[in-house]
């Protein structure tokens, strides 16, 4: 069973046009004709270049130091807390008893008004114990955002003539490059826009689901020791009742070369396989990352400290993709002795073309 996986995993990604490194990039916009031909369709990533943006007044008041602090200065937002700038992933369990178990650990999210969010993220930092990321994620830019929403198009119009729909969401993200989203996917087709600094993907097609170890872990939340503190101390609690959530196992960036090992002995899928599709998203800069695709994002801030970006969430089309990748999904893969090795297979799969 692996080794045919595997084979779906290469014939999948040579089918789609896609190698390590590389995401198709256009100059220009596409048509919503040649977008649905092209990256709708097959479920392809596309980088579109900043001509997208340049009529945008976000392109060029966003990346200042001032205009956002004072077009919301009497503006309150919600602000995630953790302790390391990992919000919605992996944790040890707080439990003593429970040495080396890990739980699914959300943020801390609290009320401030829009300079005091600032101020938070821009003075993040993990040695500190407080890292501060805007991500509301509940259409937040039209919600709480609403006074600077007209700086951005209200939507992406040739990707919502080849949708055939309007976003369900519009969202803001402000962080710095503490912040870290780990590997996960969303039941929408998504358009990223990035207005200040960068955001750096990595990328899995939904074929490969059996690559990040998807297990079932306890919730936990970060709470803050004193509500009343600007940069309060967090702690990790689990929640009660219990609630599971499914996550990825997998941890790309190991902090030393004993995690690295540690992680590459448990799941050898991910890091024994093709290697993750890497793009690097710029100011000015759009991605379309087609639904049920898994990605992790780190970030870069711009020169005004920052990481600022826009996402446009389009409902995903719950079709034929769907329910292949729901087979895929629940197929077992065990180890074999076999001679799996992804060049072995590439080897064998040019082969069966020549012949």
């Amino acid at each position: 069973m692996e080794r045919s996986v595997r084979e779906l995993w290469a014939e999948s990604r040579e089918l789609l046009g896609l190698h390590a490194e590389d995401v198709p990039r256009a100059d220009l916009p596409p048509t919503p004709l040649a977008f649905l031909r092209d990256h709708v369709s097959p479920g392809r990533p596309l980088i579109v270049s900043a001509a997208a943006t340049r009529h945008w007044p976000a392109a060029s008041l966003w990346p200042t130091e001032s205009y956002l602090p004072d077009a919301l200065h009497s503006t309150d937002v919600s602000v995630h807390l953790t302790p390391s700038g990992r919000a919605d992933a992996l944790a040890p369990h707080p439990h003593p008893r429970r040495p080396g178990a890990r739980c699914f650990a959300s943020a801390h999210v609290r009320r401030v008004d829009f300079p005091s969010a600032v101020r938070l993220i821009r003075g993040s930092d993990p040695a500190a114990g407080v890292v501060a990321y805007a991500q509301q994620q509940d259409d937040c830019l039209r919600g709480e955002y609403a006074a600077v929403a007209g700086d951005v198009d209200a939507h992406v119009p040739w990707a919502s003539e080849a949708l055939g729909c309007l976003p369900e969401a519009v969202n803001l993200w402000i962080g710095n490059s503490c912040s870290v989203t780990s590997f996960h996917k969303d039941h929408y087709d998504n358009i990223y826009v990035v207005l200040s600094g960068e955001k750096h993907f990595l990328l899995l097609p939904p074929t490969e689901h059996h690559r990040l170890y998807i297990r079932d872990y306890p919730a936990a939340c970060y709470v803050a020791g004193q509500e009343t503190e600007e940069v309060p101390r967090l702690k990790l609690e689990m929640e009660e009742p219990e609630r599971i959530v499914p996550w990825s196992s997998v941890d790309p960036y190991p902090a030393s070369p004993e995690e690295m090992a540690a992680q590459a002995s448990s799941f050898p899928l991910y890091f024994k396989g093709p290697r993750p599709i890497h793009c690097t998203v710029r100011a000015g800069e759009m991605l379309y990352l087609p639904s049920m695709w898994f990605h992790h994002v780190s970030q870069s801030p711009g020169p005004n400290g920052l990481t600022i970006a826009v996402n446009y969430w389009y409902d995903m089309q719950f079709d034929i993709k769907y329910a292949y990748f729901n087979f895929m999904r629940s197929l077992e893969i065990k180890q074999s002795p076999l001679d799996t090795s992804d060049d072995a297979i590439e080897g064998e799969l040019q082969e069966k073309r020549l012949s």
